[in-house]
């Protein structure tokens, strides 16, 4: 359920949303100034209607901030840092102050959504690793909650990054410098419908009339490691199968496969030219610097706590969605050309 707001039960108690006010806040100062019978019945109706005071409305109201915890899976995945000090700086902005939390498993991602571990905040904003409507239990969070990332969840506000966009702009530049055997590493998802990015390598293929050697497609178990990156080109190299460019479905895993590509006594990119997801600061810094797709991190940051900011303030109204422009950075990882 939604969370209650104040004037509901004012309607449902027939006071003004003011009375209402005056009760329940005055309850928790210690000063009412309305009859016993008036207090009764707003009482009465917060109760039947489940009302929890907004400690971030009062925050608020008092020139102070209220608190959203910020809910990523792990910090050692550089994009999720990048998203997490974007967020906490747009909360700042809007006078909120900010809790981190790390939801390792999908059991403890879905007790902070549904508040069962989340109880000290006013809202959560979560990066999402497992959240489906199937984990929630069909449920609806009893808090505001905006996800930003991953795949929209029913019932829920998301902020989406222009995944699909962003994976075709850099599997074109790949094929516009010449390449032809292009690698896709390491998609968890690799071939289901959830894979927008891999949606991108194909279709930027069939622009021009392609079709990707499968063998070159791995998935991946775990796309927040530098390691998948280059057990993945490890193991195109022991198959023996070409390949003069990778795509790769992040940062994390281009800065492992760069390093197999190096210990292989391969030059990037005059052998094999190699983009990136994310445009992290560590992409940026590689030898040589990564070509990757920037998600937009402070558009999808401002874009949430926007959204979380007018649920707090008692927005009711149906699930937004909201999505934020990729832009590719090209950099000296791609930038040799080679002729078809």
């Amino acid at each position: 359920m939604r969370r209650v707001t104040l004037s509901q039960v004012a309607e449902r108690a027939g006071v003004s949303p003011a009375a209402a006010s005056h009760v329940l806040r005055g309850l928790e100062r210690g000063t009412i100034r309305v009859s016993e019978a008036t207090q009764a019945t707003v009482r009465a109706a917060a109760a039947e209607l489940g009302y929890v005071p907004s400690a971030a409305a009062r925050g608020l109201a008092a020139g102070s901030a209220g608190r959203v915890a910020i809910l990523v899976p792990n910090l050692q995945q550089p994009y999720f840092a990048r998203i997490a000090e974007s967020l906490a700086v747009a909360l700042e902005v809007h006078g909120l102050t900010t809790t981190l939390r790390l939801s390792r498993t999908p059991e403890s991602e879905r007790d902070a959504v549904l508040g069962r571990t989340t109880r000290d905040v006013d809202g959560v904003i979560v990066c999402p690793h497992f959240i489906t409507a199937e984990l929630l239990e069909g449920r609806t969070p009893p808090l505001p909650v905006v996800q930003v990332g991953g795949s929209p969840t029913d019932g829920i506000d998301c902020v989406v990054m222009s995944e699909y966009e962003g994976a075709l702009a850099a599997a074109r530049h790949l094929l516009a410098s010449g390449r032809r055997r292009i690698a896709y590493v390491a998609d968890p998802w690799l071939d289901s419908t959830k894979s927008q990015r891999h949606r991108g390598y194909l279709d930027a293929h069939a622009e021009l009339g392609l079709e990707p050697d499968p063998r070159l497609q791995v998935a991946g178990s775990d796309w927040d490691r530098r390691e998948t990156g280059q057990e993945a080109v490890i193991g195109l190299f022991r198959t023996g199968v070409a390949f003069d460019g990778i795509m790769c479905v992040n940062d994390a895993v281009a800065s492992g496969a760069m390093r197999a590509i190096s210990r292989a006594g391969l030059r990037i990119p005059e052998d094999v030219a190699i983009t990136g997801f994310d445009n992290t600061d560590e992409g940026a810094f590689m030898t040589p610097p990564l070509t990757s797709v920037d998600p937009g991190a402070p558009e999808m940051a401002g874009l949430a706590v926007s959204m979380l900011r007018s649920r707090l303030d008692g927005d009711r109204s149906p699930a937004r969605r909201e999505m934020a422009a990729t832009q590719l950075v090209v950099r000296s990882s791609t930038l040799a050309q080679r002729t078809a």
